[in-house]
């Protein structure tokens, strides 16, 4: 039996993959740990094969008031979480790194995928973000495996962020943009999947997971729509407004624009959930 240990209580990836090892309970067992607090650092790691540490906080300002619990929390919690880890011999260390590492999302138009090794975060998250990543490699051995996830969007049931704006920018638009954009996101499903493979697998590494195919903002929108019973329509009237606009209004490039992993990054060695799939069980669950 694997003994799996949850650094992060409430998180919605933690929540989710719980759920699913849970799923197997002759094979798993989960415990999952509250990093707020402070006297987590008496917790025994040594019962456990595996730590996933979720713990951290998600972009919610670029004010420098919160510059330094970004890096409190997403970097030197997780480091000294994966240090911790290590000395009471732990076998594999999960990290959720992000593709926030990377920077800004591509212009409209430009179809550039993401080169792996070029990192250019554009804020105190995307920099918390890399230097735990880059950090925690650094402590892996033969005896503690380091696992770096650098996810892309996660979307699924109840998540929140960009995906639910969508959704609600879905049940309000009649008529949306005629842009062919690319994304690379990944179904919350799928990455459980991958997740109870790398513990399987005793995977080490860093990794790109996301769905086998990639997204149009578009298609989301008219999926939603179609799915309440409202009509959808789509125009290119904007879309030279928009294209200038991106230039000014970074937002643009979040809706509209492209970033994407290449497919011959990511490990794809199981049954996907695929994306019209995952849209049709996230539309029958609201």
């Amino acid at each position: 039996m694997k003994r799996v240990l949850i650094t992060g209580a409430n998180s919605y990836v933690g929540t989710n993959v719980e759920k699913w090892l849970l799923r197997e309970p002759d094979k798993y067992h989960v415990e999952t740990l509250d990093m707020k607090d402070p006297n987590w650092r008496d917790f025994d790691f040594s019962k456990f094969d595996v730590v996933f540490h979720v713990a951290g906080i998600a972009h919610v300002s670029t004010r420098k008031i919160h510059n330094d619990l970004y890096f409190k929390i997403n970097r030197d919690l997780a480091i000294e979480t994966a240090q911790k880890a290590k000395l009471d011999g732990v076998k594999q260390f999960i990290f959720m790194s992000s593709i926030i590492i990377y920077g800004k999302d591509n212009k409209i138009g430009d179809y550039r995928s993401i080169k792996i090794n070029d990192y250019s975060p554009e804020n105190s998250y995307g920099q918390s973000k890399l230097e735990a990543d880059l950090a925690i490699q650094l402590i892996g051995e033969e005896n503690f495996k380091t696992v770096i996830l650098r996810s892309p969007v996660i979307y699924g049931p109840n998540s929140k962020g960009n995906f639910a704006k969508l959704q609600k920018i879905a049940a309000r638009v009649p008529v949306f943009p005629n842009i062919d954009n690319q994304r690379s996101m990944i179904y919350i499903d799928n990455l459980c999947m991958f997740i109870k493979v790398a513990i399987e697998k005793l995977y080490t590494g860093i990794f790109y997971p996301q769905n086998l195919e990639y997204m149009k903002t578009k298609d989301i929108i008219k999926y939603f729509r179609l799915a309440m019973g409202k009509p959808y329509r789509e125009t290119k009237i904007f879309n030279p407004l928009l294209k200038v606009a991106g230039i000014f209004f970074p937002i643009i490039n979040r809706i509209f624009g492209n970033k994407t992993y290449k497919h011959s990054d990511s490990i794809n060695n199981f049954s996907y959930i695929s994306c019209e799939e995952s849209l049709k069980r996230m539309a029958s669950n609201n």
